[in-house]
């Protein structure tokens, strides 16, 4: 194949990709949505609250940390994670455009 795949893509649908791996998993939701209650927790708090081990919460919190979803809070004796508010207000400006350019529910689609 001719070029790099990545380079087809505008940078928009690449970040949703991004977004949407990172979150392609129910662990990685679960945990999101806790977070979202919370202004900090530690993996064992997490573990706590999930039918996961500490090794499974800690390779979830990598793979959400590594698309910028969630960050790390130093500062206690253990380490703290939170959700990025910056990198959140990019997900739903990316997401919201992308679901305005759909058609609305029940719409006709043209024949292609």
């Amino acid at each position: 194949m001719n070029g790099n795949k990545g380079t087809r893509f505008s940078a928009d649908e690449q970040a949703v990709a991004v977004v949407a791996k990172a979150l392609g998993h129910p662990a990685r939701v679960a945990i999101v949505r806790l977070l979202a209650t919370r202004a900090t927790c530690t993996t064992g708090e997490l573990v706590a609250e999930l039918p996961l081990s500490q090794s499974t919460v800690s390779q979830h919190l990598k793979e959400l940390k590594a698309a910028g979803l969630v960050e790390s809070v130093p500062g206690s004796a253990r380490e703290g994670y939170a959700l990025s508010p910056s990198r959140w207000a990019q997900v739903r400006q990316l997401f919201g455009t992308l679901l305005g350019e759909l058609p609305p529910a029940g719409a006709t689609l043209p024949l292609v």
